[in-house]
């Protein structure tokens, strides 16, 4: 049975299996060097990348590449380099890419979907998540539309968060707070869920690990268990498989708010 815990963290840990999604090397809003650090922190023997790595949709308007960028490619393929299999899996914003779906380069494959078997056996879909999102296959101009109006909510998430940082304050997610008041935007991320879900039971699986709509979760729907791995450009978040099959979600900001707690504890004792 899935379960839905907080991740804790040790220099080093040792774990199955990562997830991450929708990174978007490539704009400004990547929070790339807290990705970094995460990686840093685990031993991984397979990591799935789940689409939307790189943006090029966003570097069709111009290159926007800092060190910190580079810095996540260097350590992804650092992990490959020492033994870990990582597995991308093509989404909508890095659609250029599945023109070389099932290109392996030593321990890294390059695919449009996967099918992971957990250490307790369960069968998992993993897959980007845009193919069952109506408005990205059927109505492109309006998931440009939607993207730019996306773009200047993260903006305005920067600039709040820059503050937060200045005065103290631990990462808050403001769009992804929007995201769940605004009942168009509730009602999206149902319909998404039910979709994939569907899908997963047409195949016989046991569930899925998607990304796409920057919205993570574990939870069930129906029989299935729907896994999500969210993002990190407003959330920062993960899933981590270990060694017995539990998957766990990590929040960036949960992780924090641990440590500013330690840290207290250390002080006062």
């Amino acid at each position: 049975m899935t379960r839905a815990e907080f991740a804790k963290p040790s220099p080093k840990q040792r774990v199955r299996t990562l997830w991450i999604s929708d990174v978007h090397l490539g704009t400004r809003d990547c929070q790339a060097e807290h990705l970094s650090k995460f990686l840093k922190g685990y031993h991984a023997d397979k990591v799935y990348l789940v689409g939307d790595i790189i943006d090029g949709w966003k570097m069709r308007g111009g290159m926007y590449w800092p060190q910190a960028h580079t810095n996540v490619i260097r350590r992804l393929l650092t992990m490959a380099k020492r033994g870990t299999e990582v597995i991308y899996v093509t989404g909508n914003h890095d659609e250029f890419l599945r023109r070389y779906s099932k290109l392996i380069l030593g321990n890294i494959q390059l695919v449009d979907e996967a099918v992971h078997v957990t250490a307790d056996g369960r069968h998992l879909l993993v897959i980007h998540g845009d193919q069952f999102d109506v408005i990205t296959r059927y109505h492109r101009w309006l998931a440009f539309l939607g993207d730019s109006a996306y773009e200047f909510t993260l903006t305005l998430n920067r600039w709040l968060n820059h503050w937060r940082a200045r005065y103290g304050y631990g990462y808050w997610s403001l769009s992804a707070y929007l995201k769940h008041k605004v009942k168009t935007a509730v009602s999206f991320i149902s319909d998404f869920e039910e979709a994939i879900a569907h899908e997963v039971t047409k195949r016989e699986l046991h569930g899925v690990v998607c990304g796409h709509i920057h919205h993570a979760e574990i939870r069930k729907v129906g029989e299935v268990d729907y896994l999500n791995c969210g993002d990190w450009v407003e959330s920062c978040t993960a899933l981590i498989e270990h060694w017995d099959g539990h998957i766990e979600l990590y929040r960036l900001a949960d992780a924090q708010a641990r440590e500013a707690l330690l840290k207290a504890e250390m002080v006062a004792g």
